[in-house]
């Protein structure tokens, strides 16, 4: 090789050294996922804060972020419930990462995904604009998320967790996120290291360690395009509430009626079961191992369907609530043993104090139903107790409690709890429910 081609060689290698140590300089310089994140987010971001009408001062604080450049945003249905159902008595007003602060104007609700659509007074601010694969149902677990906030009105906050996919066992559709959410994260976004929206902080379990959960990006994304153009007043807001809330449960119970029950094995008897549906969990538990010895054997399962719903701060409902308890008498005589099937047999219905706000009086009626004794059912105590919501025409709370009456020392306790139904639908329902109970000794 010649001296000039040495030379040629060296600059050459020598070039490709420097535009490799420019590049990793480059990329050492470059922001990591959460840095690149947190240093754009800001003029993004708002505090949204509720406050009394008359004294201005603050009764709770959220978080929301700007999803146009006119000044629309996202929050939580649970940051701004005050304004949608007391629009006279409280208002809303936001506080941005820069220190600027106004007004904050509710446009559209959507009470079932606890999603609201705000407008503030900002133009041509930056905004946040959504994840495709969010949308499309496309993003793959594990995928690193980062939630943003301002927790417990300590300033603009970033949290980092996993994407786990839909949470199962549950009606209402939400992800489960690896980050410690916590009060005033509430409707602030949870994004990919790009920045785009993946979903919306909402909850965390309190008897839990980083477990929390995010609205799906494609709700918010709907409701933006359902209220950007929506000129409602706040008595409208309010009708919207009630008439969502009535739909929802309406949907709820409808598919709850469509899969049926389905009969277990109880000792001797069979009852009707949930554990089928998908959105229902469901738990067993004795009072076998308990000290001192039992007196009466309790075997019990219990199926819960998570499809709760945020009303107002002092309303949470939409509970359904399925429970067998098969009871057998260790050394009880029949009295003592029909006390025992009494206290198991007690509605549990909320009544006095802040419910009066929103129920009205329960009401209970109590028969014996008998049958035929070639029949499969046997006699039953059943127990039947209402109360509806002042607020919310036709729907009601309902408990439906059943005993068996064929034998003095084992029973079936059947108990049917219902959140929110319709009369109809807790009617059709409960004697379903009924029908399903049956002996076969």
């Amino acid at each position: 090789m010649s001296v000039a081609s040495v030379v040629s060689a060296l600059r050459w290698c020598g070039a490709v050294v420097l535009i490799a140590c420019t590049a990793v300089a480059a990329a050492a310089e470059a922001p990591s996922g959460a840095e690149g994140v947190y240093a754009s987010a800001p003029p993004r971001l708002l505090q949204i804060r509720t406050l009394v009408a008359g004294g201005g001062r603050q009764t709770s604080t959220g978080s929301g972020f700007l999803v146009s450049p006119d000044g629309l945003a996202i929050t939580n249905y649970h940051v701004v419930s005050d304004v949608a159902l007391e629009p006279k008595t409280y208002r809303l007003e936001y506080t941005a990462a820069d220190g600027s602060h106004g007004d904050v104007t509710l446009l559209a609700v959507d009470l079932p995904n606890d999603l609201a659509l705000v407008r503030v007074d900002k133009h041509d601010a930056p905004f946040f604009s959504f994840d495709k694969a969010a949308l499309d149902g496309t993003l793959q677990k594990g995928e690193r998320l980062y939630s943003l906030g301002n927790p417990l009105d300590l300033g603009f906050t970033i949290v980092e967790g996993t994407y786990n996919g839909l949470v199962e066992h549950s009606y209402n559709e939400h992800i489960h996120f690896t980050g410690a959410l916590n009060p005033g994260m509430s409707g602030g976004p949870a994004v990919d290291p790009q920045g785009r929206v993946v979903g919306i902080n909402v909850a965390t379990r309190r008897d839990r360690q980083l477990i929390s959960f995010l609205v799906p990006a494609h709700f918010a994304a709907a409701l933006l395009a359902r209220g950007r153009e929506q000129q409602a007043t706040p008595e409208d807001l309010r009708k919207d509430v009630v008439a969502q809330l009535g739909s929802w449960r309406a949907a709820l119970y409808g598919s709850l009626a469509e899969q049926g029950y389905q009969s277990d094995a109880f000792g001797p008897y069979q009852a009707p079961e949930t554990h089928h549906v998908s959105w229902f969990e469901c738990w067993s538990q004795t009072n076998a191992s308990a000290s001192p010895k039992p007196r009466a054997s309790i075997n019990t399962t219990n199926c819960t369907a998570d499809a709760s719903v945020f009303v107002a701060s002092d309303l949470h409902t939409g509970t359904i609530e399925v429970r067998q308890s098969y009871v057998k008498s260790v050394d009880l005589n029949q009295f003592q043993f029909a006390n025992v099937l009494s206290g198991m047999a007690q509605p549990r219905l909320a009544i006095g104090g802040p419910f009066r706000k929103w129920y009205t009086p329960q009401h209970c009626h109590e028969d014996f139903v008998g049958v035929a004794p070639a029949s499969s059912h046997p006699p039953l105590r059943v127990t039947w107790c209402m109360q509806g919501y002042r607020e919310f025409e036709n729907l009601y709370d309902v408990v439906l409690i059943a005993v068996t009456q064929d034998q003095g020392q084992e029973a079936l306790v059947s108990r049917l709890s219902l959140q929110a139904i319709g009369y109809d639908d807790a009617v059709k329902l409960g004697q379903r429910f009924l029908e399903a109970l049956k002996v076969v000794r």
